[in-house]
């Protein structure tokens, strides 16, 4: 007992124990972490072949080798490209929002440039630039599989979290500095699974601690359900709200009525007899 009392109180003792604790933390969560996502699925080929498609068409803006390239002023003109993952590089292409067709506050959606296959080459390469968030499975995507109170507990998430910008229905909406939040309407649930798991532009990242991958596939579940639900009321005036909706009634509705009494009056007896 006393030897080993002697040594506890070694000046390097502390040292020691800290450097274990240091280790055994490190081992727990090496063991229990999620693995980042990377390029592991993709075939070799996909990458060499993406480096190809990336060369000619993005590393004019993003930099040879994906780093980004700063502008003289100290800006930058096109960003570092290095840990977006493949979904990132799926969501943007995918979507026609890359290439960028002119610069603006906000790359807006529009037709793609390059097909599925030449997509998929380009979300590898970038996936081997370094670890980050891989193309979302059917966990995410799989909305036939849900049931009547996942869409329920979906919508309820939906407005609790989506709709200051997105809009109730997935119509979208305008923000500050010319930007918006884009319409939901006939978007894939792969490229809205990508845009909670990546956070493009202004959107903010909604990671699986924050929202589960289940409850992600029942937020899009409600998105498809609403979006295929038909106007019972009529004129549905883009599912924009009440302001669209009072917006509507005040100027056909009072101003038809403000047209007819202007032209009852120009048109009445007593303006015939004068």
């Amino acid at each position: 007992m006393r030897k080993l009392s002697t040594r506890r109180r070694h000046p390097l003792a502390g040292f020691v124990v800290l450097l274990m604790a240091l280790l055994s933390v490190g081992g727990v969560y090496a063991a229990v972490a999620p693995k980042a996502a990377t390029a592991e699925t993709a075939t070799t080929n996909d990458v060499e072949a993406g480096r190809e498609l990336f060369l000619i068409g993005c590393a004019s803006c993003h930099g040879v080798n994906g780093t980004g390239i700063d502008t003289k002023r100290g800006g930058v003109y096109g960003p570092s490209l290095i840990g977006v993952g493949a979904a990132s590089v799926d969501f943007q292409v995918g979507t026609g929002r890359m290439p960028l067709a002119q610069m603006a506050p906000q790359a807006p959606r529009k037709k793609p440039e390059y097909n599925a296959e030449e997509t998929r080459q380009l979300a590898a390469y970038v996936a081997s630039l370094g670890p980050g968030p891989a193309i979302p499975g059917k966990e995410y995507t799989d909305v036939d599989a849900a049931k009547a109170e996942d869409i329920r507990e979906g919508g309820e998430l939906f407005r609790s979290n989506c709709t200051a910008c997105h809009n109730s229905v997935g119509a979208g909406g305008a923000l500050p500095d010319g930007r918006y939040a884009p319409s939901l309407k006939n978007v894939t649930a792969t490229h809205i699974a990508e845009a909670m798991i990546t956070g493009p532009q202004q959107m903010p990242v909604f990671s699986d601690d924050v929202i589960t991958p289940e409850d992600k596939r029942n937020i899009i579940a409600y998105v498809k359900e609403v979006e295929g639900q038909p106007n019972y009321g009529g004129l549905g005036g883009g599912g924009l709200g009440p302001v669209v909706d009072g917006l509507f009634i005040w100027v056909i509705g009072i101003g038809g009525l403000v047209i007819a009494a202007i032209w009852i009056g120009a048109h009445g007896a007593r303006v015939k007899k004068s």
